[in-house]
């Protein structure tokens, strides 16, 4: 990750490379590795475990890094909003601004090998495990350079080669899925652990506890991260669960409670979660966070909650803001080398839309592709079994 200011070179160059490489150097803020510790912002609350340290190790590197990451996730959401109000983008949208230090600490405490799965809230986990922004508004407005190709859109990102897999529209069915994936991990002996993210929301989901159920009956590696943002679509936590400790919900299952908008207290226990998973089988973390955007562009998001709660959070917790105190508290850049990455990450966002838009729309016989197994001679037919036919490939 490069963790310093950036080198203007060319766009069409940047946008085509993950997060991790698509900055270089102007002239160096801090490129020091010396360890810098950090403590989190409150206690994690346990069930049936021992709690992580709250002391934190890091370094220049990784704080500059956190920033740059999320202030282009952040960016990359409002942008998407502007996309959708324009009618670039269609369909269901669900915006993660507020929530991004869970796809950043977590990604930190892990490896490639990890597996992730998630809902539909997926395009920052998507750009965490190393997708590009030109893929982000790619598939968001369906066009053929998207990373399923325009033909998942926001709910269904993908990247199987480092370990993503979705961006997933049904609430709660990731969860089972997760856990296959952690069956894998654990037949094919690759010290690798799954995670499977759902919101409160989906935290009622029967599937969930079925899932848990054989899942620490057979000790696969799998965390469940609830990403608890406190409304589940327009409902209030409370009004959902009768219990809304959902760390406590896995019963026999240990759980922690992390503070979901400190990166370095999600990194810490991402980190304790993956070291229990793999000698102990199953973790549950509720990650307490919050969205800023409603639940879908069509939700305004202030009418089950007041501008007020909404402002007291950006104020008092803001993710971005926690990580841009630390670094002028350790005097590791200035305020104004940091609006000068900003800026900066603001225009790699504005050139990936320009770009994004020129990837041609997808051809419409892809209608009839990734359906079913290659070669099996299945025929397709439209509603009247005469105009719109074909062979699937």
């Amino acid at each position: 990750m490069a963790l310093s200011h950036l080198k203007s070179f060319s766009s069409r160059s940047n946008l085509v490379k993950p997060l991790a490489t698509a900055f270089s150097l102007r002239r160096q803020i801090s490129t020091s590795t010396d360890p810098i510790t950090i403590e989190t912002s409150v206690p994690f609350a346990t069930h049936r475990c021992d709690p992580p340290s709250r002391t934190v190790e890091t370094n220049p590197q990784e704080l500059l890094s956190f920033f740059r990451v999320m202030a282009t996730m952040r960016r990359m959401e409002i942008a998407a909003d502007s996309l959708y109000k324009a009618k670039l983008i269609r369909g269901f949208c669900h915006l993660y601004d507020g929530q991004e230090a869970v796809a950043v600490g977590m990604e930190a405490a892990i490896t490639k090998k990890d597996s992730i799965i998630t809902a539909y809230r997926d395009h920052c986990t998507f750009l965490g495990r190393g997708g590009t922004l030109l893929e982000v508004f790619s598939e968001l407005m369906g066009r053929q350079g998207g990373c399923s190709n325009g033909k998942g859109g926001s709910m269904h990102f993908y990247k199987k080669d480092s370990g993503f897999y979705g961006g997933h529209g049904i609430v709660g069915a990731q969860v089972p899925l997760g856990c296959g994936l952690a069956f894998a991990h654990k037949y094919n002996k690759d010290d690798a652990v799954a995670f499977a993210l759902y919101g409160d929301g989906a935290a009622n989901q029967g599937q969930l506890f079925e899932a848990l159920n054989i899942s620490a009956l057979w000790d696969l590696p799998i965390i469940l991260v609830c990403e608890n943002n406190h409304y589940g679509m327009g409902t209030a936590e409370w009004r959902a669960a009768k219990s809304p400790a959902y760390y406590k919900r896995g019963d026999y299952v240990p759980g922690l409670k992390v503070d979901g908008m400190d990166a370095f207290a999600v990194k810490q226990a991402c980190k304790f979660a993956k070291e229990h998973a793999l000698k102990s089988g199953p973790i549950i973390l509720e990650m307490d966070t919050y969205r800023y955007h409603g639940h879908s562009m069509s939700d305004p998001g202030s009418t089950y909650r007041t501008r007020d709660e909404i402002s007291g959070v950006r104020q008092e917790r803001d993710p971005i803001e926690r990580i841009r105190k630390l670094i002028l508290t350790h005097d590791l850049a200035t305020e104004k080398e940091l609006k000068d990455i900003e800026k900066e990450v603001r225009k790699q966002v504005d050139e990936a839309i320009a770009q994004a838009k020129e990837s041609p729309m997808p051809d419409p016989s892809e209608l009839f592709t990734n359906v079913y197994v290659k070669g099996l001679g299945v025929e397709a037919y439209g509603a009247d079994r005469k105009e719109v036919r074909a062979v699937l490939p």
